[in-house]
């Protein structure tokens, strides 16, 4: 039995693959999420403006996403030829890259609408697993970032993977589907379902933080590392991905703690409706 075909749909030449898909539908059902989540409180974003800044978070992502890869990760290699930095369908994206570019992109916009970065954080926050679940859903399919060989008698469910040698690897990309997707969702969706927390802007953020740097910590214990990186501080377990996890999990504790302190804040009053004429 072949592995899964990475395209969904082949019209000519122009290749419909399902990561491109996976990346469509967190965007969309994340925005749809968002809208139900900022229609139960009169606290910033409204609506209009998480139309508006939906395009500001896929510029973000990417853009993040592929320069934290290149500085991260390779960045030899792409200093020997700059131009394969926009080669994006060749793949090379980094979640914690992603994340310090909405991260830019959510202070930049909310500033110039005149509300707290936080508020909106906290609500791009609640709905970022679905997008990580439908990711490494598609990381799955793509036969990448795979687990590290099997070695416990007692993992039956080790997956074969194309490039990936003829041992049994462990299937990290779904524990990361399920860890920082599935679980994730629900621990902040009561949270951001609550009016009391959404009051307080930043705990909501701040237990995404600390859990995904957590839940991505665990994981790279069975995570296959980077070729060109290799483990690190010689070691054979820590890895590039726990080492950028670590200050995510100090400082997301440390944004609930202080936010949790801090007095709540009070929605808008609605603007006075101006006199008949």
């Amino acid at each position: 039995m072949g592995w899964f075909d990475p395209v969904a749909l082949q019209i000519g030449p122009i290749a419909i693959r399902w990561y491109a898909l996976a990346y469509i539908a967190g965007f969309i059902l994340g925005w749809r999420y968002a809208l139900w989540l900022t229609r139960r409180t009169a606290l910033p974003p409204d609506r209009t403006a998480l139309d508006d800044f939906l395009t500001w978070a896929v510029v973000g992502t990417i853009l993040g996403g592929r320069l934290g890869y290149v500085l991260f990760y390779n960045l030899d290699e792409y200093l020997a030829d700059p131009l394969s930095i926009l080669e994006i369908w060749h793949g090379g994206m980094s979640f914690h890259g992603g994340f310090l570019g909405v991260a830019a992109a959510i202070i930049l916009f909310a500033r110039s609408r005149g509300f707290s970065p936080l508020l909106l954080g906290d609500v791009v926050a609640a709905a970022a697993p679905i997008g990580l679940l439908f990711g490494r859903i598609a990381n799955f399919v793509n036969g990448e970032l795979w687990g590290r060989v099997v070695t416990q008698p007692w993992v039956t469910w080790g997956f074969v993977f194309p490039n990936g040698g003829p041992a049994p690897r462990h299937p990290s990309q779904l524990y990361e589907a399920g860890l920082e997707g599935l679980v994730l969702f629900l621990i902040l969706l009561p949270l951001a379902a609550s009016a009391r927390i959404r009051a307080r802007p930043g705990i909501i953020l701040g237990a995404f933080i600390a859990w995904y740097g957590l839940s991505r910590f665990l994981v790279e214990f069975v995570r296959e590392p980077d070729a060109q990186l290799g483990y690190l501080m010689g070691t054979d377990w820590f890895t590039r991905g726990q080492q950028l996890s670590i200050p995510m999990i100090l400082i997301g504790l440390a944004v609930v703690l202080w936010a949790a302190r801090r007095p709540a804040v009070e929605a808008p009053a609605p603007a006075a409706s101006s006199p008949a004429a």
